[in-house]
């Protein structure tokens, strides 16, 4: 799984996250992590938001109930032993 390091936007600081998959919907890509590789860990559905330069990206939560409702369907599709609960 790999592990990818994510700096906060107002600078504060940095976290790191388990990328468990990517796809990409509509032209938007969406990632699926986790701070842990723990069966039950908690996840974040991310979207990009731009691409400043090659390799780096911008991405926000995705909060939308609906947007995120989908998105997660298509990742349990993708992930067929996975179930996100929300």
């Amino acid at each position: 799984m790999e592990k990818i390091r994510f700096a906060f936007a107002d600078g504060s600081g940095e976290d790191e996250f388990f990328v468990l998959e990517e796809t990409m919907i509509n032209g938007s890509t969406y990632l699926l992590v986790t701070d842990s590789e723990e069966d039950d860990a908690e996840c974040l559905i991310l979207k990009e938001t731009e691409r400043p330069a090659p390799g780096d990206g911008v991405y926000e939560i995705v909060e939308d109930e609906t947007e995120l409702l989908a998105v997660s369907k298509v990742f349990e599709e993708l992930l067929e032993d996975v179930s996100i609960e929300m």
